[in-house]
């Protein structure tokens, strides 16, 4: 049984919200600000944070990016209608996946399906075919364990939404792929039709990959196409 924790200071919402997400069989703990998340954190660790953006103290935005530091587990942030700027921030912080003001409860029920699902599927048994790790330009990407390490052995920190983005252009490199397949390929059918996320996941990678000493970027924008992983990639 996954465990939930739902960060909002909407009263409402959050016993809304319990109820429903209790009744399709997940623990759910709620906090109403920051401080009551870190609280919450102290006496169990979840396997997802649904997070609003405005809270009272710091913001959503402020408690991602401190989640991101210091935790693993997965984060759903909670946006107003129309604030695409909170959303693209809060991607780039490493949220691994956004929903809009207002929402049906069904709609976040997917989400978190598709987020869990995503964040174990390593955890599950492989078949003894799939290959573990992924060597390209001097990086590992290993699947079964979902790090990534840069040529000189460091472990690179991925969020769940990187590492998927990460995994599908190590598995059809050198092959053009647009927004929409990118989408299709890394959250399957969970996503609204912003496919500008990618951009911002895109974005995030780069910076992530990028050396000194490096002549092309591994990730090639091909304007109005779509994107392009140049290089070559190695299995074992």
């Amino acid at each position: 049984m996954s465990h939930l924790l739902i960060v909002d200071d909407d009263v409402e919402v959050l016993d809304l919200l319990q109820k429903f997400l209790r009744q399709h069989g997940y623990e759910v703990d709620v906090a109403s600000d920051g401080k009551g998340l870190w609280q919450a954190l102290e006496r169990r660790v979840p396997d997802l944070v649904i997070l609003d953006v405005m809270l009272p103290g710091d913001s959503g935005l402020v408690l991602c990016q401190r989640l991101r530091a210091e935790y693993k587990m997965a984060v759903i942030m909670l946006t107003a209608m129309g604030e695409l700027s909170d959303r693209v921030v809060g991607l780039e912080l490493g949220a691994d996946d956004y929903l809009t003001k207002p929402f049906a409860a069904r709609e976040l029920l997917a989400r978190v399906r598709a987020v869990l699902r995503r964040a174990g599927e390593s955890a599950s048994s492989p078949p003894a075919d799939v290959r573990t790790v992924l060597e390209f330009s001097g990086w590992q990407l290993e699947v079964l364990r979902r790090e990534l390490r840069s040529p000189e052995g460091v472990l690179i920190p991925l969020s769940t939404g990187e590492f998927e983005l990460l995994l599908v252009f190590a598995e059809h490199p050198r092959r053009v792929l647009s927004r929409q397949q990118l989408l299709d390929l890394a959250r399957g059918e969970a996503h609204e039709a912003y496919d500008r996320s990618i951009d911002v996941q895109v974005s995030r990678l780069r910076r992530k990959l990028e050396r000194d000493d490096d002549c092309e970027p591994l990730i090639r924008t091909l304007r109005n196409v779509g994107y392009l992983f140049s290089a070559g990639v190695n299995k074992r």
